[in-house]
């Protein structure tokens, strides 16, 4: 079990393991994150510092040291001190004094002050489900009231990993193509990445992978950390040549943002640190084990949704989308959510942002009609929103120059701040959060809007919010408004999109539903934005639409089957006029609509799996519902031309080595095309075999042509 005493903290949970040295000077040290380490006695506790001491004093700074939990200069740590402070414009080195630490089996929380400055530090170091170890500070200036102030320039928090890691894993993408890996030699000395966009960036780290060796998806020891912060972030490795090797996160603050004076406290963003001995999966299994269990996940089926921007973008005709909608219902549609293009004067998109009114020149009856028929046919009614933007084209710019986030003098001579024709609203203005706040909660009780589509088009330059940067601010602000509106109307969900993919994280998914994890509905690009999008986020709150036959973002061509196989992966729906549909066409994605329902309990609560194969052509994402009804689905997609006659075997990892499945193609959504290597299993459509014949020997996967995928359902059957 698990052991608290004065000296030392062992915190337990899920296979995962943290020790905690409270004796000595200053904040506890960090003595191991890792694998469970069972039951521990005080004896062996006593003899883990001795066991991985760097040297016995005197030595260098006449002291032996291990990493605490904030190391500084002062604890003889050389690479970037985890917080930097100033008071009176000069660099201040706090001497943290530990005076309260409360431990539980899983919980620790540690409170300690620096008698100089009048801060107190409180960290919290907590395994919650699936193993995740979340990180928590706050700083708060507990001084006279005439004690000088203290600036914030960063807080940051890490935790060691063996220095056996020799791999860096990060990301790193563009518009249309997030999550792109990048893997590379653990780089010597303390590097940071950085955010500065006032979002997390479709270029975002998203999170620091520490592994031994090449990350792999079924095998292989790694330890990560991501910042639960939707805004600026710092990721950081410390490879020092003369201490631990350290990965952590904090938020990336602006001069003068964070300018603490007595009564007053900075609550930094969580960071989760995952550690995993079975490779990549096992690291999102513990994230996806972890979301499933908060109060707020979404515990109902996730609804196919049609979006109406690919079908009819800024052309609103109220006939047609009501056509569409009937149409939509008619398919399986379950959620249709009218895009951008409703409100007052938005012709294109360089006007009228920040007036949330329905545009009666085009709505002429305003959506109410199209909000009743849409509820009544039976299927949930969305509305897009970009609520943090404002156009200079609009109404409440034009009246209240004031709540732009901007210094209100670069409108006149810096034009250039201007991205994407739009500005920022300041939601930290109290006037301007209680408009965009009234205007929206007016339309969700008027419209009985379900579903908010909340876009957010542009990165933030030179912030400005009261005479300092008001990044931090923005955020909190934003995070509030989400969180009113889904308090003042219970059941409404909303939908994080930022360009796509540019906003993904944990921190928005404490008051969001689902993310849009790209604009690109290209479902090559797709494989792998969503396979990397999901490491962290399970694929019920990812969502995943059917475009085009041509994709408007890359103008590639696929075949419908191969959309809607990539579409299964997560929150599956429609970005498509289907009015146009052919007939054959409307009876696959009706095909595809009662499939989607029968396989979603599989995918959206299974494990998410995905077999090593050799040639880089393949992706399979596999959804093994091991704790449930035993049912697997996997999507077996081809990016490329293969590169051997025959090709691999395809062996099926997460299943019941004693069960029997029957194994099935599923057609309905059409066929795959192949070439000479077709094995009967695949053309008969149907096999069965044990789980331990399937993971360990395989089914020979036929030799898919480029860009062609199928449906793999997995069902157990009685001996």
């Amino acid at each position: 079990m698990p052991v608290v005493s004065d000296d030392f903290v062992h915190l337990e949970s899920a296979g995962v393991a943290v020790v905690l040295q409270l004796s000595g000077r200053g904040l506890p040290k960090v003595l191991h994150w890792g694998g469970a380490l069972g039951s521990l006695t005080q004896e062996d506790l006593a003899a883990l510092p001795s066991a991985l001491s760097r040297q016995t004093a005197p030595g260098t700074l006449d002291a032996a040291w291990q990493l605490s939990l904030v190391p500084q200069e002062g604890d003889g740590w050389t690479g970037r001190p985890a917080v930097q402070l100033r008071r009176g414009g000069v660099l201040h080195h706090a001497r943290w004094s530990t005076i309260e630490v409360v431990a539980e089996s899983a919980d620790c929380t540690v409170t300690a002050e620096d008698p100089a400055s009048g801060l107190v530090l409180t960290v919290r170091v907590g395994i919650e489900s699936g193993g995740v170890v979340w990180v928590d500070h706050a700083l708060r200036h507990r001084g006279a009231a005439d004690a000088d102030p203290v600036e914030i320039e960063w807080l940051e928090a890490i935790m060691p990993v063996p220095t056996t890691t020799d791999t860096l894993t990060t990301f790193d993408g563009r518009w249309t193509r997030e999550k792109r890996p990048v893997t590379t030699p653990m780089p010597a000395g303390s590097t940071v990445r950085q955010s500065r966009r006032g979002r997390p960036g479709h270029d975002s780290p998203t999170m620091v992978i520490a592994s031994e060796h090449a990350p792999r998806w079924r095998d292989g020891r790694s330890w990560a950390v991501h910042l639960a912060w939707s805004s600026d972030a710092s990721y950081r490795v410390d490879r020092v040549t003369d201490a631990v090797t350290l990965i952590g996160a904090g938020e990336l603050l602006r001069p003068g943002e964070i300018v603490l004076a007595p009564g007053e406290e900075y609550v930094a963003p969580p960071a989760a640190f995952v550690f995993t001995d079975a490779g990549l999966d096992a690291l999102s299994a513990r994230v996806h084990t972890w979301f499933r269990a908060r109060i707020q996940h979404p515990r109902t089926l996730r609804p196919l949704t049609l979006n109406t921007w690919e079908a009819v973008y800024f052309d609103h005709d109220p006939q047609r989308l009501v056509a569409l909608a009937e149409r939509a219902a008619d398919v399986g549609i379950e959620r249709f959510v009218l895009d951008d293009g409703w409100f007052l004067g938005r012709r294109d998109d360089s006007t009228s942002l920040g007036d949330w009114l329905v545009d009666t020149a085009v709505w002429p009856d305003g959506l109410n009609p199209l909000a009743a028929r849409v509820h009544e046919l039976g299927m949930e009614f969305g509305l897009w929103f970009e609520p943090e933007m404002v156009s200079a084209d609009s109404d409440v710019a034009r009246a209240h120059p004031d709540w732009l986030l901007h210094d209100p003098g670069h409108l006149d001579h810096a034009p250039e701040l201007s991205w994407r024709t739009q500005y920022v609203m300041d939601l930290a203005n109290p006037e301007a959060f209680r408009h965009v706040f009234g205007q929206i909660d007016a339309l969700v009780s008027e419209l009985g809007i379900d579903f908010i589509k909340w876009d957010h088009n542009r990165d933030l330059v030179e912030s400005t919010h009261d005479g300092r940067p008001g990044v931090h601010a923005q955020m909190r602000a934003v995070y509030r408004l989400m969180a009113d509106l889904k308090q003042r109307h219970p059941g409404l969900e909303i939908e994080s999109c930022s360009s796509g993919g540019a906003r993904t994280d944990l921190g928005i998914m404490a008051v969001c539903d689902r993310v849009w994890a790209s604009d690109s509905n290209d479902p090559v690009e797709r494989q792998e934005i969503q396979r990397w999008t999901e490491l962290l986020l399970p694929p019920e709150l990812v969502g995943a639409h059917v475009g085009p036959t041509t994709s408007h973002s890359s103008g590639r061509t696929t075949a419908l089957s191969y959309r809607m196989a990539t579409s299964l992966m997560g929150s599956a729906g429609f970005e498509w006029d289907i009015l146009e549909c052919d007939d054959s066409e409307t009876a696959a994605i009706r095909a595809f609509g009662a499939l989607y329902r029968e396989v979603r309990p599989v995918i959206h609560r299974g494990l998410v799996v995905h077999p090593d194969l050799r040639d880089p052509a393949w992706r399979v994402t596999g959804f093994v519902d091991a704790e449930g009804t035993g049912h697997a689905v996997f999507i077996v997609a081809t990016v490329a031309s293969l590169e051997d006659a025959r090709a691999e075997r395809l062996r099926l990892p997460g299943l019941d080595s004693d069960a029997r499945y029957r194994v099935r193609v599923r057609r309905e959504i059409g066929d795959a095309a192949y070439g000479w290597i077709a094995p009967e299993w695949f053309t008969v459509g149907e096999t069965v075999l044990s789980g331990a014949l399937l993971e360990q020997v395989g089914l020979q996967l036929p030799t898919l042509w480029p860009v062609q995928a199928f449906v793999l359902h997995l069902e157990p059957v009685s001996v």
